[in-house]
């Protein structure tokens, strides 16, 4: 999911702050997904990100927050972004795009992955999904689609691939929480319960064809469908009538935010940017710098892992419903700054507040006592372990 900005609650939602995509005035450059009609019909609230115009809320983020925990969420991430590559050469050329190995996928798998700068800092963050023994579907973020696929075309140059933006085909839906299985059983013939975290099936949905993936941004299981978007609207209705009796809400990117930093889940913009390598941000292990062949920021990248970064993010939890936000300083017991806060806000599901923050060597460990500066005040904060929250099972 991209950058978010905040700014006050409805009243609505007694958590205080939330999370909001950054809005643009201008509406004639925004587009509407497949699914705009429905979130009307809906009473959604919309903000305008990343150029689309996309629910925010339908009625309280909190209400939606706890659905996705208890029960589950529906959400419209058409706004993703998503690109093919097709050829001999498709796994090759991906695997010297990114820092991951896409070549070691197998059919109908998916792994997350990073494109990273030539010094290492992060440009995207990515799940590639292999759909085919010669293909891979890439599924960016939408504020950085247009930058993934010139950078894919860029480094695929001198590859037998094809690279394809193919965002205009594809619709995507989400259903997280812990009764999505039970709600798409009767809607596909596929045994979701033979279905890997992680992996693809061309399947059907409520009589349409879809790519079910088990993947999400919740910290919940779920699945995301893929879809023809003429089929959406159809799919969406019908999820929503098997999910009445599951207690189904639909969601809007207001609620992503915060049950994505519950489940301790980076966020480009945030904890992931240009100016960051993915040891910065504790993902190092996503990096395979035993590749046999050369990708870029293989050497900034090998540097970085033999030295250690210069800040690490961890999380920080508060003792009050005081939230740090993006940006705030970090200090440590003397009030030298030591960091700053890259995502922060009440926690719904813990009942307290907590942040993720990048922080200087020897303020990283779990227990170290530290604070925020919250407006001139200082507020104090522990590191703990990420994720805040882990589902049962």
């Amino acid at each position: 999911m991209d950058r978010v900005t905040l700014r006050s609650g409805s009243p609505t939602d007694p958590v205080g702050p939330v999370a909001v995509p950054a809005t643009r005035e201008d509406p004639v450059e925004t587009r509407r997904t497949p699914l705009h009609a429905e979130h009307e019909a809906l009473g959604a609230q919309f903000t305008d990100f990343a150029g689309w115009r996309m629910p925010l809320r339908y009625d309280s983020e909190l209400a939606e927050h706890h659905a996705v925990r208890t029960s589950a969420g529906l959400f419209d991430l058409t706004h993703m972004g998503e690109i093919v590559l097709s050829g001999p050469e498709a796994g090759r050329a991906l695997d010297h795009a990114l820092v991951g190995a896409a070549s070691a996928i197998g059919e109908g798998r998916a792994r997350y992955t990073m494109i990273c700068q030539a010094d290492g800092g992060v440009i995207d963050d990515l799940i590639v999904y292999r759909t085919g023994e010669q293909e891979y579907l890439v599924v960016a973020n939408a504020s950085n689609a247009a930058a993934v696929f010139a950078a894919l075309t860029e480094r695929a140059a001198g590859f037998d691939t094809k690279v394809e933006d193919r965002s205009v085909d594809y619709a995507l839906l989400a259903v997280q929480g812990p009764a999505s299985t039970a709600i798409l059983a009767g809607l596909t013939d596929t045994d979701l319960s033979a279905v890997k975290y992680y992996a693809s099936y061309p399947t059907e949905v409520a009589g349409r064809p879809a790519l079910l993936a088990r993947t999400g941004y919740t910290g919940e299981d779920g699945f995301e469908l893929f879809l023809q978007p003429s089929d959406a609207p159809h799919v969406w209705q019908a999820l929503l009538a098997a999910g009445e009796p599951h207690a189904l809400r639909p969601a809007g990117l207001g609620c992503r935010d915060t049950l994505r930093l519950e489940a301790g889940m980076p966020l480009y913009g945030n904890e992931l940017s240009a100016e960051r390598t993915p040891y910065h941000a504790n993902l190092g292990r996503v990096v395979k710098l035993d590749k046999p062949e050369d990708f870029v920021g293989r050497e900034a990248l090998a540097e970085v892992a033999e030295r250690g970064p210069d800040a690490k993010l961890v999380g920080l939890k508060t003792a009050s419903r005081r939230a740090p936000r993006h940006g705030y300083p970090v200090l440590d017991e003397s009030g030298a700054v030591v960091g700053e806060v890259t995502s922060g806000a009440l926690s719904p599901t813990l009942g307290y507040s907590v942040a993720m923050a990048y922080v200087t060597p020897g303020h990283t460990g779990p227990g170290t006592r530290l604070a925020v500066d919250i407006r001139g005040k200082q507020e104090p904060v522990e590191v703990v372990a990420l994720p805040f929250y882990k589902r049962n099972s």
